[in-house]
């Protein structure tokens, strides 16, 4: 019988060291440090990335945090970024910070670092966050301003169009680049200022127009503007003009105006494309950090239920009660199954940037909740009240409702009033398009108006549960805004808690 009990533990253990090496193993440069009552910086967690991407020996893992982090950071840099943590430790506040690193053999590179921090009940104070390399926006950025600094304004430029502007009659010398970039032919024209000014597109016209004057009011000591402006073909390209005002009457009104026109088309695209792709690796980031979430909150509920049942077990000596809390056992271990499929599933979603949406058995996802749940309902004395009809779906990701039900019923049993029986009940509503799924209890309640802003917020905990994390809600909120739904919350201190979840079935 104990052979039987340690293999099954057994198992969960290396499901969860899976887990485990799936964030160890991560790209990202993931990390955990806190600061003890001392002061001492201390890395319980790096990702393997990290320790590659900083170029750590087998020796230096062992030193302490402060004199690694001092043999890599910049000496110019070391003592602001000792600043910035303890700033950050003082105020609670999330820590962001820039620095500079040597490295031993990819030398000087640029970080940002991102961290949330909280404190603990023992006075430690804990970081959990990214680093992200810089180093090439840095590079861009030093070139742009480099570039910046050494503009010279001219005329004389094979590779730019020219443009001198007659203010009294507004008529306008084009350079033949100028004309090219509008295609109207390799010739020079003098012109109205309107030949220009009308191609200018109606979004940029504004700032286009702002930009000259303030040039003109003499406060900028040139002028410079990126504008569309649309061609001959109606085909509109990026154009960044510069100029400045060469001569004034004896009133300061200016006479003439002189300048460039500059086709940045190919910059902007390549700007745009940028985005685009930071956009695209900011999402991943985020699935990726959510699935992390989700993989150790799941989990744990599943080992922590595991491993009381086998406590149970091993310390009872009534036979009917051990047979009873195998029963749960082999109910948990189904459920521990079901959810790594799940999760299996999600990464399969994750990995094709879509999220699988199915037609879904409310109530029955419920019992599996309840099921899971059972030694702490029955412990607990909790009473459910099940009012959804057998027959009630949703179109939504199964990995996500599992995660949704576990979160705000373990909730509901975990902040229960002390003084009563907790009561937990589930009431479901269809309207068109829109599903609404209930689930109220009688415990604590929340102060709403002092954390409803924060109350989905990751690390953000509202009552003193030693077990409390301040993931749950976070996860939640997530997985509901993924799949196209809302989550409403309506709360009373010390009365209790209703969520409203709204499914998306468009």
């Amino acid at each position: 019988m104990k052979t039987y009990n340690y293999s099954e533990f057994k198992h969960l253990e290396e499901k969860d060291s899976l887990y485990k090496k799936l964030l160890m193993h991560s790209p990202d440069l993931i990390f955990h440090f806190y600061l003890d009552l001392t002061g001492n910086m201390i890395f319980p967690f790096l990702s393997k990335s990290v320790i590659s991407h900083f170029e750590l020996s087998q020796h230096e893992k062992h030193e302490t945090a402060y004199r690694v982090l001092k043999s890599r950071i910049h000496l110019d840099d070391f003592q602001a970024f000792l600043t910035s943590v303890q700033v950050a430790k003082r105020t609670l506040q999330p820590w962001k910070h820039e620095f500079r690193v040597v490295l031993p053999e990819k030398g000087l590179r640029w970080y940002q670092g991102f961290a949330t921090v909280e404190s603990d009940d023992d006075g430690t104070v804990g970081f959990y966050g990214k680093i992200t390399d810089v180093t090439l926006y840095k590079e861009q950025e030093s070139k742009l301003k480099l570039s910046e600094e050494r503009f010279q304004f001219a005329l004389q430029a094979s590779s730019e169009g020219i443009w001198d502007l007659d203010v009294k009659t507004n008529k306008v010398f084009y350079s033949s680049q100028s004309m090219k970039m509008l295609e109207f032919g390799e010739h020079d024209r003098t012109d109205s200022i309107n030949l220009w000014d009308d191609r200018v597109h109606p979004e940029d016209k504004e700032r286009y127009l702002t930009d000259i004057q303030l040039h003109i009011d003499n406060l900028t000591p040139y002028y410079e503007n990126a504008q569309r402006v649309r061609t001959q073909s109606g085909e509109y390209k990026w154009i960044l003009s510069r100029g400045k005002i060469i001569q004034r009457d004896a009133f300061n009104n200016p006479l003439r105006i002189i300048g460039t026109h500059t086709d940045i088309s190919i910059q902007k695209q390549k700007e745009e494309d940028m985005i685009k792709t930071m956009g695209i690796i900011g999402k991943q980031n985020s699935r990726l950090l959510n699935f992390a979430h989700i993989v150790s909150h799941n989990l744990r509920s599943h080992s922590s239920n595991i491993e009381m049942l086998l406590n149970i077990i091993d310390d009872e000596s009534d036979q009917a009660f051990i047979d009873e809390s195998f029963k749960h056992l082999k109910t948990s271990s189904k459920a521990l199954t079901q959810t790594i499929a799940h999760l299996k599933e999600l990464v399969e979603i994750q990995s094709e940037l879509s999220h699988k949406k199915e037609n879904l058995n409310l109530n029955s996802f419920l019992g599996k909740t309840l099921d899971i749940l059972g030694e702490e309902i029955k412990s607990n004395k909790v009473i459910i009240k099940n009012k959804l009809k057998k027959s009630e779906t949703i179109l939504f990701n199964p990995a996500y409702l599992e995660s949704i039900l576990l979160n705000f019923t373990s909730n509901a049993i975990r902040y229960a009033h002390p003084d009563r029986t907790p009561v937990i009940s589930y009431s479901f509503k269809s309207n068109n398009n829109q599903k609404v799924l209930e689930i109220q209890d009688n415990g604590l309640g929340i102060n709403l108006e002092k954390h409803g802003e924060k109350l989905f917020g990751m690390y953000k905990t509202f009552h003193k549960h030693k077990d409390s994390r301040g993931i749950g809600l976070f996860i939640t909120k997530n997985q509901i805004e993924a799949m196209g739904g809302t989550v409403d919350v309506q709360s009373i201190v010390g009365e209790g808690t209703t969520f409203k979840i709204y499914f998306n079935e468009q």
